[in-house]
């Protein structure tokens, strides 16, 4: 079989960051990786984390003004960050939409949204201040004055 082009990407190269992950329908549809912790770094996104940060991540996406272009918010198997699947979002709303996104979460105090039994299938498996914590180093990455090309690093 073809390899898919994620697995085509040099983990060993990889650090915190948001990266333009592939492209598809001629560029309308864009995948981005939101890594939050550096891959076979041995410090992973425990599963309540990943599962907070996802409800918080996909409730603000969905509700911000940036809604409509929003076709997927989800976590990855590795538990290093996530995947944002947009639609026609030019790069500089992406990276507002992630800063902000990183923002909510860290400064989020409440209920977590759909975290009830019958809005979620594991709704026991959160915890609200891992994912404050976990999101800080991606926010840093993406405030810290660098520039951001969105490219993964090459060889």
């Amino acid at each position: 079989m073809k390899q898919i082009e994620s697995f085509a990407v040099d983990h060993t190269r990889l650090p915190v960051g948001l990266y333009l992950s592939r492209t598809d329908r001629g560029g309308e549809i864009k995948t981005y990786d939101l890594r939050m912790k550096k891959p076979n770094g041995g410090d992973y996104l425990s599963v309540p984390s990943l599962h907070t940060i996802e409800h918080l991540f996909a409730t603000y996406a969905r509700n911000s003004a940036f809604a409509d272009r929003v076709i997927y918010v989800g976590p990855m198997g590795c538990c290093t960050g996530f995947y944002l699947v947009v639609d026609n979002l030019p790069e500089p709303d992406v990276i507002t939409l992630v800063t902000d996104s990183m923002r909510f979460i860290a400064a989020y105090e409440g209920d977590i949204p759909g975290a009830t039994e019958r809005e979620c299938g594991n709704y026991r498996a959160h915890d609200l201040a891992a994912a404050k914590r976990d999101v800080l180093p991606l926010l840093a990455a993406l405030t810290d004055g660098s520039p951001l090309t969105l490219r993964y690093p090459q060889a």
